[in-house]
């Protein structure tokens, strides 16, 4: 029986790495002025962090329905 090679995990905190990204430029943009882009990155924030979220979630409700599966030496 082959063996998988184990899942990447980098897309889990790369979006939050982003949706951080997306918060602070909100805040940037909040203490010079322009409130309309801290408006739209405070809200680019939002959503990818909830779709991290809810990926996470989907991921894990997926893993706990597979089960782990048994390793070979």
């Amino acid at each position: 029986m082959l063996a998988l090679p184990p899942a990447k995990l980098e897309e889990g905190p790369a979006m939050l790495g982003w949706a951080i990204t997306f918060l602070i430029v909100a805040l940037i943009a909040a203490v010079l002025g322009f409130g309309g882009i801290a408006g739209v990155a405070i809200e680019a924030a939002k959503l990818v962090f909830f779709v991290a979220v809810i990926l996470f979630a989907i991921s894990a409700i997926v893993g706990l329905v597979r089960g782990r599966s048994p390793t070979v030496p």
